[in-house]
């Protein structure tokens, strides 16, 4: 009896300390984005169908090489705007990769917005996927320290008067996030679409602008619990957060999810286009 008592025990604490480590990863503060831990979530994986086919061939942007701040290059998706400015809008792309839905939607977005560049940026180094578990695998091999450099040699890219915004869905939803953080004093606004937020109340107090949160009620990864709990944190940390709930499940702003809630996302579309608009005047 005591050898079983003893055995349960064992088991117990294995199982706390293997949940404790995993909520640990998805919210470890000195991670760059905290959705890499979904990538190993069998349910998050096939919660993700491959987005159908699409070819976009009307394309107004250009692809373009910059340094990065480890001396390596980076790509991204560019659309120039029709007259010199310093406003900038930096695009993250989900797990998918830079894929033609996400320059598709740069295209548009700096249609809507008006006088920006707008800069989609390739987190995964050339790689696209239309595959769920080689989506994950990618999004599990992207490195901090890699990501870092991406953005902030973009940052360098733009140059040092340059107004910086960010957006970003799901993966690119925390980078969004994150690279408002890295811009410092550039950055103007930050539209995180149910990405996992940043956790440290300390970095969050060195947000230098408002932020936009959309959010699935319905997402149990992203779910209205950690929604709340980034609502403490940043009203905590003095910031202003303006939050955009919808009764929808995660990424259902996504065209290419066979499971695209169409009036949801033009909703908050509308709403991510005012705030950015805002944020450039």
């Amino acid at each position: 009896m005591k050898k079983q008592l003893l055995f349960l025990e064992l088991l117990f604490l294995t199982v706390s300390f293997a949940r404790a480590q995993q909520l640990t990863c998805c919210s470890n503060p000195k991670s760059v984005n905290g959705m890499v831990a979904f990538a190993n979530d069998r349910s998050f994986i096939l919660a993700h169908e491959s987005p159908m086919p699409f070819n976009y061939s009307e394309q107004i942007g250009k692809m373009i090489s910059f340094v990065t701040t480890d001396g390596k290059n980076a790509n991204a998706y560019f659309v120039k705007a029709a007259s010199p400015t310093d406003n900038y809008l930096f695009v993250f792309h989900e797990w998918w990769g830079l894929n033609d839905y996400i320059k598709q939607r740069t295209d548009e977005l700096q249609k809507q917005i008006g006088n920006v560049n707008v800069i989609a940026l390739d987190i995964y180094d050339g790689r696209v996927t239309s595959n769920a578990d080689s989506a994950g695998s990618f999004m599990s091999q992207s490195k901090d320290i890699r990501i870092e450099n991406i953005i902030n040699g973009a940052i360098t890219y733009v140059g040092k008067n340059a107004r910086i915004a960010t957006i970003g869905w799901c993966f690119g939803g925390g980078l969004s996030l994150k690279g408002t953080s890295l811009a410092g004093k550039q950055a103007v606004g930050c539209v995180l679409y149910y990405g996992m937020p940043i956790t440290d109340g300390n970095k969050l107090k060195q947000l230098n602008c408002d932020v936009l949160g959309i959010f699935g009620t319905r997402d149990k990864w992203i779910s209205p619990e950690v929604v709340a709990q980034f609502e403490k944190d940043m009203k905590s940390a003095g910031k202003v957060l303006t939050l955009k709930n919808y009764d929808a499940d995660h990424a259902f702003a996504n065209p290419s999810n066979p499971h695209y809630d169409k009036v949801s996302s033009a909703d908050a579309n509308t709403s991510a286009v005012e705030f950015l608009k805002k944020c450039f005047r």
